[in-house]
């Protein structure tokens, strides 16, 4: 009953800005991180360098083909329902630019 109420309070314009917003954000903290990590490369070369060959040496005995694979199927998994949602809400955002063009 809960999330029946909250959902009546969403409108269907803030769902459709739901993947702009959040690609908005992953692409700052992308752009962020990589600032950071030069800086800290720049400072410390020499740590940096040993930290680089740990990581490949760690992902190189990880199977990440599996892993991949997996974070793939669970990715198509949840695209579908995205998707459908994202539609629905540009669907109802048509019709309500023609209901008021229709006024």
């Amino acid at each position: 009953m809960r999330i029946i109420s909250v959902m009546d309070q969403i409108s269907p314009e803030t769902v459709a800005e739901f993947p702009e917003r959040g690609m908005q954000w992953v692409k700052d903290r992308v752009e962020t991180a990589m600032n950071e990590t030069g800086e800290y490369v720049r400072e410390k070369p020499t740590q940096s360098l040993f930290y680089a060959f740990a990581i490949g040496y760690v992902l190189n005995r990880l199977p990440l083909g599996r892993v991949l694979a997996g974070l793939l199927r669970l990715l198509f998994m949840a695209l579908k329902p995205a998707i459908l949602i994202y539609g629905a809400a540009k669907l109802y955002r048509s019709a309500q630019e023609r209901e008021a063009l229709q006024r």
